[in-house]
C-alpha cells in the first residue's frame, strides 16, 4: 500500500538541450532520473506495508498561487516527470487535447481553472495526491477547501508579478488553518525575472519568515539550472522535455555568492531553530542532514519558509520541487487535527492519524457525475471500505459504500479501501460540503471550512419556460456543489436571483447551464449585495395595538438598540428583562421578530449586520397579548429605532491591483479616480507599474473593458473582497430613492 502526498501546484521549467547534458556529462557529472518516458511506468497496487512506513511515505499537499502563477502547467510536468502521463500539454487546449488536470471544455477554452482537480502520483518511495486549484478570486472556495483537508502546500509565486492580490488570500487560507508551505518562485525564464525581490515581497507583505534554498543559474532566455544551498550542487534539467536531472559542482562564477546565500538561510534558521541556534552561535557548519533536518522542523512549525524556484514551462526545477515536497513538508502524521465530540457537548478532541482507530472522514467537496453525487473524502482515522456501512453523522442515517475510488482529473481508478490519510472520493452518498462521517462507533465531527459570504447577484429568466425544469436541476446541482453559489427568488420581481464571489463566477455558471442543461437565459443587470447597519444607540418603547371585534392583539417591547463591536457581524438578540412581565412564549416571538425584520432591513430590503436588539422591559394584557402581537411590536420597535440610530448602507469593497506599461501610470490613476477608488501604493518594476488600490465593488462593472481601451490591451487587473464599508451619504440618498421608486413601479 503505498503511502500519498497532496500537492496543489502552478509555475514552469526551462528547457534544456542535449548540449548541456554533453558539456555536464564531460565533467564528470553524476546523471540522475535518466530514465525516458517511455521506460516509465506507474503503479496503483502494491505490497501493503507497516502502518508507520505507510505514514511515513504520505503527503497530503496542496499547491495554490495568484491567477495565472502556472499552477495547472507545474501539476502537468510533475505528472510527466513521475511518469503518471507520456506526454505533455498545455493549457488552453492548443493542440486539441489540453493540460490533464483542466478536464472542463470551459477551463480549455479560457486557459483558467474553474474547479479544483486531484489526481496521484508516485515519486521515488512517495504516493503524492495532487490537487490543482484554480487562481482567481472567483473561485477561492476551491482553494478553501483544498487547503482544509491538506497537510502541507506550495504556494507558487511568479518570478515578475510577486506577491499579487490572491497570492494575499491564498496566505490567510493557508494561515487560518495552520498549513506549512514551500515557496516555489516560477516563471524564472521570463523578461524581468528577480527571485529576491519576490522573497523580499514574501517578507514585507505576507510578514513570514522565508529564505532561498535555491539560487537560479542564469535567469531568462540564460536559464540553465539551479544550485541546492543544502548540498551545495548545482543540477541542471536536460533532455528534450527536461526529463534528465544531472548534477553538478556550482560554477566558479557563481560559488560565492551562493556561499553568501548559505550563510544567509543558515542565520535565518539560527532565529527559529535551537540545533542551529547553538551550532551558528559557535562559528561551526551544519551538515547536510542537519540543515535538511532544521528546515523540515522550522517549516512544520509554521516559522520559516523555504523558497525554490524554477521554470515548469521550460521544464527546469519541478524534479527538485518534488525532493523539497519530500524533505520539508509533513506526513498526516506529522499534523494535529482535531474534531467535536457531539456526544461530549462538542468538546474537542484530537484525531489520530491511525488505521486501528474508529473511522472519521470529511466530505470536503461534490461533484456531480454520470454516476450520481461524486463525495470527495478526506480519511482522517481508520479505514473505509467498499460494501461496508458508514454513519453520517448530521443525520444519523447509515450508508452503505457503493463505489469507491481515487481520482485522476476526470478519471477514476476503483479501490477496496482508503486508509487514513488518504484521499478518495465515492458514489451514492446524500450528504452536503463539510460533513463528517464515521463508523457509528464514535460520534465525531470534523469542524468545517470558512464560507465566504456573495459580494454580487445576477436576476436570471428562462427564455424558453418549457425549459425551467431542467434550469431547476442545474441551480440545486451547482448550489449543492460550490457553496459560495446561492440561488434566492425574488417575490417582488418573480425573478431567480443567483449570488457569488464576482462578475465571471456567475458568468462561468450562467454558460454551464446553458453548455451542460441546453438552458438559455436572460441575464438582468449585475445587483451588489449591500448591507444595513447602524452607528449609534438608539431606545424603543413601541406598543402593537390593534382591536376589531372579538380577541385583539396587544404587545409592548422597550429596549434599545446599539451597533456591535464587529460592523460585518450576525444580528444579535439580548434578553435583560427581570421579573416574568412576558412568559418566555412571547420573549421567544420578540427574537423572532427581530430577526425576522433584520433578514430585510428598513432602508432597501438588504440584510442587517453589526445590531445589537436588547430588551429590557415591556406589558402584555391578559387577553389580547399573543406571540403574534409581540412578534409585529418587535418589528415595529427594530424599525422605528433603526431610523434614530443612524443607519447606513455598507457596500463591499474590493482590493483591486491594476497592471500596466508605465507610460499608462496616469491613465490608471484616472481611472480608479472615476470609480471613487482610494490608491493604497504604486509600485513601478521592470517598466511596468502595478497601482494597489480599494474601489467600491459597484462602481467596478465594466472596468476590464474601459481599462484594455485606455492601455492598448496591455493592461490587466485581479480584484478581491476586502470587507463592507459604509457609503457616501448622497450616494445613500440616491440609492434609497431609486429603491423606492423602483418598489413604486412594481405596485403599479
Amino acid at each position: 500500500f503505498f503511502a500519498h502526498r497532496t500537492i496543489i501546484l502552478g509555475m514552469a521549467n526551462p528547457r534544456q538541450g542535449m548540449a548541456l547534458l554533453s558539456r555536464v556529462c564531460s565533467k564528470g557529472a553524476r546523471c540522475l532520473a535518466a530514465r525516458s518516458p517511455a521506460a516509465r511506468s506507474f503503479s496503483t497496487t502494491g505490497p501493503l506495508r507497516d502502518v508507520d512506513d505507510f505514514l511515513k511515505t504520505m503527503r497530503n499537499i496542496g499547491i495554490s498561487a495568484h491567477i495565472d502563477s502556472g499552477k495547472t502547467t507545474l501539476t502537468e510536468r510533475i505528472l510527466f516527470y513521475t511518469g503518471r502521463i507520456l506526454q505533455i500539454h498545455e493549457v488552453r487546449g492548443k493542440d486539441g487535447v489540453g493540460a490533464k488536470m483542466d478536464s472542463m471544455e470551459l477551463e480549455r477554452e479560457k486557459g483558467i481553472t474553474i474547479q479544483s482537480a486531484a489526481t496521484f502520483t508516485r515519486w521515488k518511495d512517495y504516493d503524492i495526491n495532487i490537487i490543482d486549484t484554480p487562481g482567481h478570486v472567483d473561485f477561492t472556495i476551491e482553494v478553501e477547501r483544498a487547503l482544509r483537508v491538506l497537510d502541507g502546500a506550495v504556494l507558487v509565486l511568479c518570478a515578475v508579478g510577486g506577491v499579487q492580490s490572491q497570492t494575499n488570500t491564498v496566505d490567510r487560507q493557508m494561515k487560518r488553518y495552520g498549513v506549512p508551505r514551500l515557496a516555489f518562485i516560477n516563471k524564472m525564464d521570463r523578461t524581468g525575472s528577480d527571485p529576491w525581490r519576490i522573497i523580499k515581497q514574501l517578507k514585507d507583505k505576507l510578514f513570514l519568515n522565508a529564505a532561498a534554498v535555491q539560487v537560479n543559474i542564469g535567469a531568462e532566455n540564460t536559464l540553465e539550472g539551479v544550485v541546492d544551498l543544502v548540498t551545495m550542487k548545482a543540477s541542471y534539467n536536460v533532455g528534450e522535455k527536461g526529463e534528465q536531472v544531472i548534477e553538478d559542482e556550482i560554477p566558479a562564477k557563481m560559488l560565492e555568492f551562493c556561499k553568501e546565500k548559505r550563510a544567509l538561510l543558515i542565520e535565518v534558521l539560527a532565529d527559529v531553530d535551537d540545533v542551529i541556534g547553538d551550532k551558528f552561535l559557535v562559528e561551526e557548519e551544519p551538515t547536510i542532514q542537519e540543515l535538511k533536518d532544521a528546515i523540515r522542523r522550522a517549516t512544520l512549525k509554521l516559522t520559516f519558509v523555504p523558497v525554490m524556484m524554477g521554470s515548469a514551462y521550460k521544464n527546469c526545477g519541478c524534479q527538485q520541487l518534488l525532493d523539497g515536497v519530500i524533505d520539508y513538508l509533513p506526513s498526516p502524521s506529522e499534523v494535529k487535527n482535531f474534531a467535536l465530540d457531539i456526544d461530549n457537548g462538542e468538546a474537542e478532541v484530537e484525531v489520530e492519524v491511525s488505521c486501528k482507530k474508529p473511522l472519521v472522514a470529511l466530505a470536503f467537496k461534490l461533484q456531480e457525475s454520470q454516476f450520481g453525487q461524486l463525495t470527495y473524502l478526506r480519511i482522517y482515522q481508520g479505514v473505509i471500505k467498499k460494501g461496508e456501512q458508514v454513519v453520517h453523522i448530521n443525520s444519523g442515517k447509515k450508508l452503505k459504500v457503493p463505489r469507491l475510488v481515487r481520482m485522476h482529473s476526470d478519471e477514476m481508478e476503483d479501490v477496496s479501501e482508503a486508509r487514513a490519510g488518504e484521499i478518495v472520493a465515492l458514489f451514492g452518498v446524500d450528504c452536503s460540503t463539510g460533513d463528517s462521517f464515521t463508523d457509528g462507533s464514535i460520534k465525531w465531527a470534523m469542524t468545517s471550512m470558512h464560507v465566504p459570504d456573495a459580494v454580487m447577484s445576477l436576476a436570471l429568466d428562462v427564455k424558453n419556460k418549457s425549459n425551467l425544469d431542467k434550469f431547476s436541476k442545474a441551480l440545486n446541482r451547482f448550489s449543492k456543489e460550490d457553496p459560495t453559489f446561492r440561488v434566492t427568488f425574488d417575490d417582488a420581481t418573480k425573478q431567480t436571483v443567483i449570488s457569488g464571489m464576482g462578475e465571471l463566477h456567475l458568468q462561468v455558471y450562467v454558460e454551464r447551464i446553458k453548455r451542460e442543461y441546453g438552458v438559455e437565459c436572460e441575464v438582468g443587470a449585475p445587483r451588489v449585495n449591500y448591507r444595513e447597519s447602524i452607528m449609534k444607540k438608539a431606545s424603543f418603547d413601541h406598543t402593537h395595538k390593534k382591536q376589531s371585534g372579538g380577541q385583539g392583539q396587544f404587545g409592548r417591547v422597550i429596549g434599545y438598540l446599539e451597533p456591535t463591536d464587529v460592523i460585518m457581524g450576525e444580528p444579535e438578540f439580548e434578553n435583560r428583562m427581570v421579573g416574568n412581565i412576558m412568559t418566555p412564549s412571547w420573549i421567544a416571538a420578540v427574537e423572532k421578530g427581530f430577526y425576522e425584520q433584520a433578514a430585510e432591513g428598513p432602508l432597501m430590503d438588504h440584510p442587517v449586520s453589526g445590531v445589537r436588539f436588547v430588551l429590557e422591559d415591556g406589558a402584555s394584557h391578559q387577553v389580547d397579548s399573543s406571540e403574534m402581537a409581540f412578534k409585529i411590536a418587535a418589528k415595529g420597535a427594530c424599525r422605528a429605532a433603526f431610523e434614530k440610530a443612524g443607519p447606513v448602507l455598507l457596500e463591499p469593497m474590493m482590493s483591486v491591483a491594476v497592471t500596466a506599461p508605465e507610460e499608462f501610470q496616469g491613465v490608471c490613476v484616472s481611472l480608479i479616480n472615476k470609480r471613487k477608488g482610494m490608491i493604497d501604493n504604486s509600485d513601478t518594476s521592470q517598466g511596468y507599474v502595478t497601482v494597489d488600490c480599494q474601489v467600491p465593488l459597484a462602481n467596478m462593472f465594466g472596468f476590464s473593458t474601459d481599462l484594455r481601451s485606455s492601455t492598448q490591451g496591455k493592461g490587466e487587473y485581479s480584484m478581491e473582497y476586502k470587507e463592507h464599508m459604509p457609503v457616501q451619504k448622497n450616494v445613500q440618498d440616491e440609492l434609497i430613492k431609486a429603491h423606492q421608486a423602483a418598489k413604486e413601479a412594481e405596485r403599479k
